[in-house]
């Protein structure tokens, strides 16, 4: 069984580290209120707090990656139905 150390430093080698907003709208090309839009429609990956009550936010690097993964195999779908 893994302990919190190990666990934490095995999510972080899966690209569990956590990215903020520019980041975020670098990797997509979308606009911050767009990203917002996604995600309250549950259509992007949601932000996390980083302090709990806090206004800082920040996504989790590899679940932006999953979903801009998500989107190419959605167009090569489209372009074999095509």
């Amino acid at each position: 069984m893994q302990n919190a150390l190990e666990q934490h430093l095995s999510r972080y080698d899966r690209g569990g580290r956590l990215i903020r907003l520019r980041r975020v709208q670098d990797l997509t090309g979308l606009s911050r209120s767009y990203i917002y839009a996604l995600a309250a429609q549950g259509r992007f990956p949601k932000s996390v707090a980083l302090v709990p009550g806090g206004t800082s936010r920040a996504w989790v690097e590899s679940e932006v990656f999953d979903w801009l993964e998500q989107r190419i195999a959605e167009r090569d779908l489209e372009a074999r139905h095509a």
